[in-house]
């Protein structure tokens, strides 16, 4: 349980958060804005055209680390020390709605249309009938592969459902490519994207069980395993990979699956002479006859927090940041893709041969289960899929025992929703 909320912060809590006048500003004090990584880095970049039309908004930009973020998020809560706005993995929103920290957003008077937005990306954002965060770059998985070795194998293009994929990495085999297909055995997301692929939901009853024994997740389980002992797969995982893009282009793997940022990191590192030979795809579907199957629905949203006093600037920022031009530029400084439709139909992104794919596999992209314990149930997923994988055990028994592990995670959701219903 986190600390009851106070009223003020003491100066040995603001040490620990490393930040200046961590408290929350008054009227006179600038707008504070979480951010991380490289979106923190172009942040005041990305601003400056909205402080030029507004020169009496003021916004400071704090860049936390990615490894650090969420601890500092909870930390500050704790501390009634959070920022105006800050940036958010899309599967924290869950967390942070639970404990009552996100200010509910209404899109249409941020000049937001839902159905400009990718479905799957614009329900991350929701929790209990509520938008308590807009999208602000997006994320999904697909197939990186080189053309030239599909086609030496006498296949022209990733294939669109599972059983062309298996006869593809068969026939790259027999061309020559000894484990075709790259698949990280500490990597939770390619797993992830091939079970959101079936029917059944990977929770049960509202998020309050596991739903890792229905038939759906053991098909892909199996199909997940299979890769390995066929050796379409080698047994690695991405620590005993020196260099992903040099590998990539000597040949040693034909395809990985992965997201956008890829196509920036590979522009940068392959040689001249292996620009042409490398492309994009969607991922194959489970049934076959499918032309593409469904992906996971990543990236960073911008949420607000409920102890601002500074709302309706914050408002105005996060409007300003979802605008096309905005968001065209923020794709330029970054690479991130954008989450409105109608900033795609823009140029140069609406040209950009190699994005397409991740266009197509936005419109399939598929929410995780929105609660707060989903990270954790995502490395267990991937835990008992590798030690399956490792050990031989049956994939009912692996299925069961994930079943159990969270179940056990999910006790205090089960009691919290129980209680509520009684109330």
């Amino acid at each position: 349980m986190l600390p009851r909320r106070r009223a003020f912060v003491t100066s040995a809590a603001c040490a620990a958060l490393g930040l200046a006048g961590c408290g929350r500003g008054g009227a006179g004090a600038p707008l504070r804005f979480w951010a991380m990584g490289r979106e923190g880095e172009v942040l005041e970049t990305l601003l400056a055209p909205l402080l030029r039309e507004q020169p009496a908004l003021r916004v400071r930009v704090e860049k936390l680390p990615w490894s650090a973020a969420h601890e500092k998020l909870l930390t500050a809560f704790a501390g009634d020390a959070t920022p105006d706005i800050a940036q958010l993995g899309n599967t924290w929103i869950a967390e942070l709605a639970a404990l009552g920290a996100l200010q509910p957003l209404d899109a249409g008077a941020m000049g937001l249309d839902a159905a400009d937005h990718f479905d799957g990306i614009w329900r991350t954002n929701q929790a209990g009938g509520r938008l308590l965060g807009v999208p602000w770059y997006i994320d999904t998985r697909v197939m990186f592969y080189r053309r030239d070795l599909f086609e030496r194998a006498g296949v022209a293009t990733v294939p669109g459902d599972w059983p062309g994929l298996v006869q593809a990495l068969d026939a790259l085999q027999r061309s020559g490519v000894a484990h075709p297909l790259l698949l990280p055995l500490n990597e939770a997301e390619p797993l992830l994207a091939l079970a959101l692929q079936q029917e059944e939901p990977l929770l049960r009853d509202n998020g309050r069980y596991g739903n890792f024994r229905s038939a759906g997740f053991q098909r892909t389980l199996v199909f997940y395993i299979e890769r390995f002992q066929r050796g379409h797969a080698p047994f690695l995982t991405n620590n005993q990979i020196a260099n992903l893009w040099q590998e990539f282009g000597r040949g040693s793997f034909a395809a990985f699956i992965s997201g956008p940022w890829n196509i920036g990191e590979l522009d940068r590192r392959l040689p001249a002479d292996l620009q042409g030979r490398w492309s994009t795809a969607p991922l194959p579907g489970p049934v076959p006859g499918s032309r593409h199957g469904a992906s996971t629905a990543g990236g960073s949203s911008l949420v607000v927090f409920q102890r601002s006093r500074r709302r309706q600037e914050a408002l105005q920022v996060l409007a300003f940041l979802g605008r096309p031009q905005t968001q065209l530029h923020f794709h330029a400084l970054t690479g991130n893709l954008p989450p409105r439709r109608s900033t795609w139909a823009l140029a140069p992104l609406a040209g950009e041969r190699r994005a397409a794919a991740f266009l197509q596999q936005l419109e399939l992209a598929k929410p995780t289960p929105a609660v707060p314990e989903w990270e954790r149930i995502l490395q267990e997923m991937q835990l008992q899929a590798a030690r399956a994988q490792r050990y031989g055990t049956p994939v009912a028994e692996a299925a069961a025992t994930l079943d159990a592990r969270v179940d056990g995670f999910l006790t205090k959701r089960r009691w919290m929703l129980d209680r509520g219903a009684a109330a």
